[in-house]
């Protein structure tokens, strides 16, 4: 959210009105509103056009995908009731034939082959287009049948198609792209009822839906961007669910007989990009530098509290590439400070670091300041989650050189990772390396385990080295919730509305 002039008071009163409205009884009570903090107000609800949390916690309960994940990991039928591989590039689903869009229009096949040709195209130019691009073909070859093609074997496409929305062709066409962000129509539990910017997006229940009912009325996602205020919302009941608590702020809910902290280790690696497409960190001396200035460990247990988990490349063990053994350069302060002296000039100039609200600015700050023990002068620039992923997917050259951020692909495979961090067709990628590039190539392109488990070792060794992107650890999500409620958190960290309910 871009705040100018008088924008930001009046969106503080906005969100400040609300919570007073509420605060007459806990949100709970009634058991007809549910209110959600998020950190800001999503960037997009086109399920096509943005990748962040705080717009997939909202379009997800939006919209109905082509597959999904249930509580327990596993891909799981939604729009597609199943599916077979025809050859090893192609691959045909069946449709539900039950299903209607929120304005009462049935989803068709050509809805679901439209959806891919949609966000393949580059001319929408998706941030998921990396996820996407093996597929070179999608056609609805019955009523309830549609065939996708890919170039080559593709083994990493049914996790990737778990975050494929499926859009209705007859609106988008009609209305375009930015109308339809703005008053998007999907086929998923609740539909969109309003969307205040800059306060709230207010989310109605779907009475007709085909699955599983929303248990709420009404849900609103609100952005809260100061993380205590998020608390106090909850302890004051005028929230039931706030994400992206810190451990300092888990620990206040600890006793609470209103609100309780609800924790579970992502698939998500927090990271630190090094733009290699411009001084100083086209230097991969001072790459290492960087590598060697960070403390991971301290990070991990002195800041946020021992749930995190330092890791030495861009996955967990939970990704399907995860490679035993890496080990990076480790913590050690004296080799950083060599390097930057060896340097000379190069490293004495400024360096940008770009952050936004949604991360933890104590780990930034950390960050920054570890930095400059070792002698690098950086400068912290904050912006909103919108301008900070527009210049992490820009021109990497006119890019921050240094950037923190937080990945996760909600598709437990090393291709939605790397893929899109690395190679060098991807807008989201500052590294230019041909050998690079040809191993993740290789690994999406074979349907063989024991080779793709090798070429991502290959990568993940490479990374280690040349420092493009430094891995940091593996994110803990704590969130905050309201004592009755029943859910529970997963690793890719979907927030599905339909899959709470309160405790009787």
């Amino acid at each position: 959210m871009t705040r100018m002039g008088n924008g930001w008071l009046g969106a503080t009163v906005g969100i400040a009105l609300g919570a007073m409205m509420l605060a007459a009884a806990p949100a709970w009570a009634a058991k007809d509103r549910f209110v959600v903090d998020l950190v800001n107000e999503p960037s997009s609800l086109d399920p096509q056009l943005q990748w962040n949390p705080d717009s997939y916690y909202v379009y997800r309960n939006v919209f109905d995908n082509l597959v999904t994940r249930d509580d327990a990991g596993k891909i799981a039928p939604e729009v597609a009731t199943s599916w077979k591989y025809v050859s090893d590039t192609e691959i045909e689903f069946q449709i539900r034939d039950d299903i209607t869009f929120h304005d009462g229009q049935k989803l068709t096949a050509e809805d679901v082959a439209y959806s891919v040709r949609r966000i393949t195209d580059p001319k929408l130019a998706s941030p998921q287009l990396g996820q996407f691009n093996k597929i070179t073909g999608a056609e609805a070859t019955g009523p309830t049948t549609v065939r996708l093609k890919t170039d080559g074997p593709y083994p990493a496409l049914l996790a990737q198609l778990v975050k494929l929305s499926i859009v209705p062709k007859h609106v988008v066409e009609a209305v375009g792209n930015e109308a339809f962000n703005l008053a998007p129509v999907g086929s998923g539990p609740y539909k969109v009822e309003g969307w205040q910017r800059g306060v709230a997006v207010t989310l109605a229940r779907n009475d007709a839906y085909w699955g599983k009912k929303g248990p709420f009325p009404t849900a609103v996602f609100r952005a809260v961007p100061d993380a205590a205020t998020r608390l106090a919302d909850l302890q004051a009941g005028t929230a039931d669910l706030a994400v992206t608590l810190d451990s300092d702020l888990a620990a206040q809910l600890t006793g609470s007989d209103k609100a309780k902290p609800l924790v579970v280790l992502t698939e998500r690696v927090a990271y630190f990009r090094l733009n290699t497409l411009k001084p100083p960190f086209d230097n991969p001396k001072l790459r290492q530098a960087v590598a060697y200035a960070i403390d991971k460990q301290g990070l991990t247990e002195g800041i946020l509290g021992g749930y995190d988990k330092p890791v030495a490349e861009l996955l967990t063990p939970a990704h399907f590439g995860w490679t035993n053994g890496v080990d990076g350069y480790g913590y050690d302060p004296e080799k950083a400070k060599a390097l930057v002296a060896e340097a000379g000039p190069a490293a004495k100039a400024e360096v940008e670091l770009a952050t936004a609200p949604v991360f933890d600015q104590r780990i930034v700050q950390a960050l920054q300041q570890q930095l400059v023990d070792v002698g690098f002068d950086v400068k912290i620039t904050m912006s909103d989650m919108a301008t900070y992923l527009k210049r992490s997917q820009g021109n990497s050259e006119e890019g921050p050189n240094l950037s923190f951020g937080r990945w996760s692909c909600a598709c437990q495979d090393a291709d939605g990772v790397l893929f899109p961090l690395l190679h060098s067709s991807s807008g989201w990628s500052s590294f230019r390396n041909a050998e690079v590039d040809k191993l993740l190539v290789e690994a999406r392109s074979t349907l063989d385990d024991a080779t793709r488990l090798d070429r991502y070792g290959q990568v993940n060794k490479i990374v280690a080295t040349e420092v493009p992107v430094l891995p940091l650890y593996q994110s803990a999500i704590i969130y905050g919730a309201a004592k009755p409620l029943n859910w529970q958190p997963t690793p890719n960290e979907s927030l599905f509305l339909n899959r709470m309910s309160w405790a009787e």
